[in-house]
């Protein structure tokens, strides 16, 4: 089993950068894939972006696509969220997840469903 904590969200410009951060406990990250999701009130939970449990492989949301960075850091426990160019429409509580990946580390997993694992979400607010 694994607990995530995010942290790092906040209140930024619209075009300001942001980066959130998700630490995982135990000693098998590198075995987990993971996620970042997202949601407002009135609104089901919806991908923003995934990485494998290698890190060799990444998938993005198109609305995120080419302004958002997932990356992890296996020895820190840690999973990252780089956000640039933000907009308003990108406020949301952001939540990261994580599914056990053995022998599957290669896969990146993009719905709600493939996860096991989530976090309590972090605040992010954009402002126009």
């Amino acid at each position: 089993q694994v607990q995530l904590v995010e942290s790092g969200g906040g209140l930024v410009q619209a075009g300001g950068s942001l980066r959130v951060s998700c630490a995982a406990s135990g000693r098998t990250f590198s075995s987990y894939a993971m996620g970042w999701f997202r949601q407002v009130p009135g609104k089901e939970r919806e991908f923003v972006a995934a990485i494998s449990a290698s890190g060799s492989r990444t998938n993005y949301a198109d609305s995120v696509k080419g302004r958002f960075t997932i990356s992890r850091d296996n020895a820190k426990n840690t999973v990252y969220l780089q956000m640039m160019s933000l907009k308003p429409e990108d406020t949301a509580v952001y939540s990261c997840a994580a599914r056990f990946a053995l022998g599957t580390k290669e896969i990146v997993y993009t719905a709600r469903s493939n996860y096991f694992y989530w976090g309590q979400g972090t605040q992010v607010t954009v402002s126009s």
